[in-house]
């Protein structure tokens, strides 16, 4: 997935400069609200790990995704499928300055995309809090449709969006 880039933004690898803009974020309850609340240092640096991880396992994750004119760490978005994950999803999230940009909707397009032209999946899916209405927003400008609410493992209850790939 580190060759995914778009016309503003770069998919790359994490690095470790990046754990200290993603601390801050997982340390503010409003931001992390949807993505399982605060963390502390400790619980962020073991998520970047498992981010780089789920990647040495799956040859895909959550990606560091960065502006091309800045290198400027926005946020993380791809995809997840980790052996107790109900299936492959396309999962988000962007520090609050790069919000309303336009940019969650073009690299979510582009993972979206590499899923089904690389990994060749006819469908994926956005787990998403019934409150979360920006990322169901987002879910359904990329064509998701809302399908049933599942309890996703010990995060509650959340909405099933899903996305096919209707180049097939």
């Amino acid at each position: 997935m580190k060759e995914i880039e778009t016309s503003r933004l770069n998919f790359r690898a994490w690095r470790e400069a990046d754990f200290k803009p993603v601390a801050q974020f997982f340390a503010d309850p409003i931001a992390v609200q949807y993505l399982g609340g605060q963390k502390s240092a400790e619980d962020t640096w073991r998520l970047i790990a498992a981010y780089i991880g789920h990647y040495q396992l799956r040859s895909y994750s959550y990606m560091a995704v960065v502006e091309k004119q800045t290198d400027q760490l926005i946020g993380s978005i791809g995809l997840w499928n980790s052996t107790p994950w109900p299936e492959l999803e396309l999962g988000y999230w962007l520090l609050p300055a790069f919000r309303s940009k336009g940019y969650a909707f073009e690299a979510a397009q582009a993972a979206r995309n590499y899923a089904f032209s690389a990994l060749q999946r006819d469908s994926l899916v956005s787990y998403i809090d019934e409150e979360n209405k920006a990322s169901i927003k987002l879910a359904e400008k990329l064509g998701g449709r809302r399908e049933e609410e599942i309890q996703l493992l010990d995060f509650g209850p959340h909405q099933v969006y899903r996305y096919f790939n209707t180049t097939k």
